[in-house]
């Protein structure tokens, strides 16, 4: 009977609960209560991540006058001013959000695009572009909300349903000759968002004389020939050096925003467990959220705690987790490779029998997940495929090689050995570590690499190595050091870095090519 016997008093780090005649007292219920809701705000807090991390960058759209449909467009490529998980200084951006709530929407892709389609909880949908149906070729995609049950085309759509009414659309394109301008160009050509018509494009006339899917009327001469016409281009917004603030609340805030959310999208788009969480703390769909003071204060305590551990898990990922690329007596992380873009198992193997999925446990990687969302944007399975000369792979590093914090104050180098596993082009960039984006300097792109634009590529040694410098300005950076081999960095503010490799190569995969750790020089 002991073992399935609950005593009269019971001693927890919550103090003396009291259970006589096995019920547990007022105060005692008053106290697991307060523990229970406290709890619960946690889990909220880590599991709805995702989901705050999207509303918070359509809110910051929304308060740079980005409306759903307008292009934020990085013709010179993104810097410091826009405060976004780590996003890069490599490649030009182009985000956009795509409004579903009143009926399908078409997105036309242009060709040579990398970009990933996911809704508003950062789960994937597609991936328009060079990893997707399209594989670079450009094409339309067809959105269709939840719920629709109006007619769709017979064909020329990729046709994809989502569980969202709101969809997020980020692409990146590339240097040609280390010039931005071709890309923009095609962008501006290329893409297109506009609502689908029944009856035009993708329906046949046969499908319209047997009764099927037909156009608005009244029909005239130009019915029969609109599908010939293009449709306007959307609204592009210059985001280089436009400061927009993406990053969701470290207080308790950020349970607002996950409320606005829940309460914008439909409640059949939530995962049941994480649904049940926010709701534990008056979350609810088509209920008002209004915490007393007494939840206002545990939500407070929960905000802190929540981001302390999310905190931790980005900074400090335990070995055991296994995103320790190299082992854990290297610095190099990466949780997406230990995890797969789902959080349950690792991303196959590609052998040459072909795609070899890795053992699932069963086990969602809770701790993983917060690693990710905490410092990135988007998810696809592109992310993590390792496969050669495809995509691209990061790693990011918090610690030098002792495992102490990366000081602005302090001057650091980094040593790549040769023939860098990178087809397209590698790189490093420097974050600050409070808004994990972009470290605001005055050298505007604190990154490194093999591109000469935005900032000069960095030189290799005469052994063929390359050593990337870090450390605060200083008059004429450390001696002998080239412009496109120094990333500035801030005394007084932390900092992490994070190591590209796009198409990477077989021996990045293999880990036959590793990289140096991050070292103090003063």
């Amino acid at each position: 009977m002991e073992s399935i016997s609950t005593p009269e008093q019971v001693e927890t780090h919550l103090g003396t609960l009291e259970f006589p005649l096995g019920v547990p007292t007022e105060e005692t219920a008053n106290r697991v209560y307060d523990h229970l809701d406290r709890v619960r705000a946690v889990s909220a807090f880590l599991d709805a991540y995702s989901g705050v991390s999207v509303w918070a960058a359509r809110r910051g759209f929304l308060e740079a006058g980005i409306q759903d449909h307008d292009v934020l467009l990085f013709s010179e490529f993104m810097d410091s001013k826009t405060l976004v998980l780590t996003g890069n200084a490599d490649t030009v951006y182009f985000v956009t959000f795509l409004d579903l709530t009143e009926g399908p929407l078409v997105v036309e892709v242009p060709p040579l695009a990398l970009c990933f389609l996911n809704d508003m909880w950062f789960r994937w949908v597609t991936d328009p572009g060079m990893a997707g149906p399209d594989r670079g070729a450009g094409g339309r995609y067809l959105f269709v909300p939840p719920g629709h049950e109006g007619p769709l085309p017979e064909g020329g759509f990729f046709t994809l349903r989502t569980r969202t009414t709101r969809l997020l659309l980020g692409g990146r394109a590339f240097l040609e000759g280390d010039d931005p301008k071709p890309a923009v160009e095609r962008i501006k050509e290329g893409l297109r968002i506009y609502r689908y018509v029944p009856g035009f494009y993708g329906t046949s006339i046969g499908e319209i004389v047997t009764g099927g899917t037909a156009p608005p009327l009244p029909w005239t001469a130009q019915t029969w020939t609109a599908a010939l016409h293009r449709p306007d281009p959307p609204r592009f917004v210059e985001g280089t050096g436009l400061p927009v603030n993406t990053i969701p609340p470290a207080d308790a805030t950020y349970f607002d925003f996950a409320s606005e959310l829940v309460h914008d999208q439909p409640a059949e788009a939530l995962d049941p467990e994480i649904a049940g969480a926010l709701a534990a703390v008056g979350i609810v769909k088509g209920h008002p959220f209004e915490p007393d003071a007494r939840m206002r204060g545990i939500l407070t305590e929960a905000a802190a705690v929540g981001n302390a551990t999310a905190r931790t898990l980005a900074c400090r990922p335990h070995p055991a987790e296994g995103a320790h690329f190299y082992g854990a007596s290297s610095q190099w992380v990466n949780g997406l490779l230990a995890s797969g873009h789902e959080f349950l198992a690792p991303p196959a193997d590609i052998t040459d029998k072909g795609v070899e999925p890795r053992p699932n446990d069963g086990a969602r990687k809770l701790n993983l997940r917060s690693w990710w969302w905490y410092l990135g944007v988007g998810i696809s399975p592109a992310f993590t495929a390792p496969l050669a000369g495809v995509g691209s792979q990061y790693l990011f590093s918090f610690a030098d090689q002792e495992g102490r914090p990366l000081d602005g104050g302090r001057h650091y180098r980094l040593v790549l050995p040769p023939d860098i596993p990178a087809a397209r082009f590698w790189s490093v960039t420097v974050y600050d570590n409070q808004t994990r984006s972009m470290i605001d300097i005055p050298q505007r792109f604190p990154r490194a690499g093999s591109q000469a634009y935005p900032t000069p590529a960095a030189v290799p040694g005469p052994d063929g190595t390359t050593t990337v410098h870090f450390g605060p300005d200083r008059p004429d950076r450390p001696d002998g050091v080239p412009e496109g081999n120094w990333i500035q960095t801030v005394p007084e503010r932390g900092w992490f870095a994070v190591l590209r490799f796009y198409s990477p190569l077989q021996p990045f995969f293999d880990k036959t090519w590793r990289p140096g750790e991050i070292e103090p020089v003063d």
